[in-house]
């Protein structure tokens, strides 16, 4: 990070700043992480130079010997972890994971029914906004208006109408556990195939503090930089009679060579997430979820589906006359980062919101627990009830502060700006 300041320090400069930030704010953001130095090392290492397309053995490159060894550690390490026929690392994103899914199994207009992005699902999962939705028929289930959660009943009730050749399960806002078994045999009556996507609760999946969905599904796709402490980069998981459409479709169908350095710290990833310490984290990160969801209960606010079986709260606002987007600006304003969120039924519109997302990963990383999630959930309460009370802000914002320092995040920046800097 040294000589970045003398090539170029005005990006040195922002990645100071931003390591401050990281450090001098709580992050209460349900997709976001704090990785370890071994996972950013790996990142910058020389196989970021490395190209490599195709898989071991069947290289369009010269060199590749210990490229190929890398890329079957991950494999191997990925598989182990989570009990997989067959693993596929090359993925960049969750969205590329996603998509090599969908062309290994699907052609261009086929149905899909999948959750909808309103009630938790995700934007790869045949939302308007979304690639998917020009490629393939979507139709969409959600949560009961009653319970929140998934009704299962009328998940069955449209498959069984619309004949879809995939069912999709995985969200990035449902804080419930999802019956794994009750889709499968839902799609399998249907003669449809199944796929997980768990980016958001990887991490708690490998530490076996939930449940699997890999014995039910045929495909799981997932992210490394969530609950799994990764970086950046997905994956695709699935069983050994779809091996070979799903490598030839993520190379050459959807990608080109892959980032190496990025395999190696998904690598580094796996290794870690087999630790007893990794699932300690994870067991604590959940624990954490729901005592932030029981304090903020307590408060008075409405958590959607009355609770959590995950490391994601969301909050609905709609009783408290605020938007997601004020409540996120309040909030940021004093040092705690959260994101606006659609609620199920939401009428607001999205960039707005009726509802706030938040995650209990980053500040269990910090080695945050129960005594310091319920101080910030009176802090949240607090600043979202005393908004232009200047005073009473600034006692919140110096408190955040008092408790950063103490709970310090990885070394990240290049401290040069700042000798004393974190």
């Amino acid at each position: 990070m040294q000589t970045l300041f003398v090539d170029d320090p005005e990006v040195g400069i922002l990645i100071d700043q931003e390591t401050s930030r990281l450090q001098h704010t709580i992050n209460l953001i349900a997709a976001e992480n704090q990785a370890p130095e071994s996972i950013l090392a790996t990142q910058g290492s020389v196989f970021s130079m490395k190209a490599a397309e195709g898989y071991p053995d069947a290289r369009f490159h010269a060199g590749c010997a210990h490229t190929d060894a890398l890329e079957r550690l991950a494999v191997k390490r990925c598989r182990e972890l989570f009990g997989a026929d067959h693993a596929n690392v090359q993925p960049h994103s969750g969205v590329a994971a996603n998509l090599s899914v969908y062309f290994a199994m699907l052609d261009i207009g086929d149905r899909v029914l999948s959750m909808k992005l309103s009630h938790g699902g995700h934007l790869s999962h045949g939302a308007t906004a979304s690639i998917t939705s020009r490629c393939f028929d979507f139709s969409h289930y959600g949560v009961s208006p009653k319970t929140e959660r998934i009704d299962y009943d009328a998940v069955a009730s449209m498959a069984k109408e619309r004949q879809p050749r995939m069912i999709v399960a995985g969200a990035s806002s449902y804080p419930r556990l999802i019956d794994y078994a009750r889709l499968a045999d839902i799609a399998a009556g249907i003669s449809a195939t199944f796929m997980v996507d768990m980016a958001h609760i990887a991490g708690l999946v490998a530490a076996k503090v939930i449940p699997s969905p890999v014995p039910h599904a045929d495909f799981v796709t997932f992210t490394t930089y969530k609950t799994l402490m990764g970086g950046r980069g997905g994956v695709v998981l699935c069983k050994h009679p779809y091996a070979d459409r799903i490598d030839r479709s993520v190379f050459p169908g959807c990608q080109g060579t892959p980032s190496m350095n990025m395999i190696a710290a998904k690598a580094v990833c796996f290794q870690r997430a087999g630790k007893p310490a990794f699932r300690a984290i994870q067991r604590q990160t959940l624990s954490n979820a729901r005592c932030l969801a029981n304090e903020l209960a307590a408060h008075g606010y409405h958590i959607v589906s009355d609770g959590t079986d995950s490391h994601i709260v969301l909050i609905d606002l709609r009783t408290k006359g605020l938007t997601g987007e004020k409540a996120e600006n309040q909030l940021e304003a004093v040092g705690l980062i959260v994101n606006r969120n659609p609620i199920p039924n939401d009428r607001q519109r999205p960039h707005h919101a009726s509802g706030l997302r938040l995650g209990t990963p980053a500040i269990t990383a910090r080695g945050m627990k129960e005594a310091e999630v319920k101080q910030i959930a009176t802090w949240i309460d607090t600043v979202l009830n005393n908004q232009g009370r200047q005073q009473v802000l600034q006692e919140v914002a110096n408190e955040i502060a008092a408790l950063c320092e103490r709970f310090p995040v990885v070394r990240t920046g290049t401290s040069q700006t700042d000798p004393d800097r974190p």
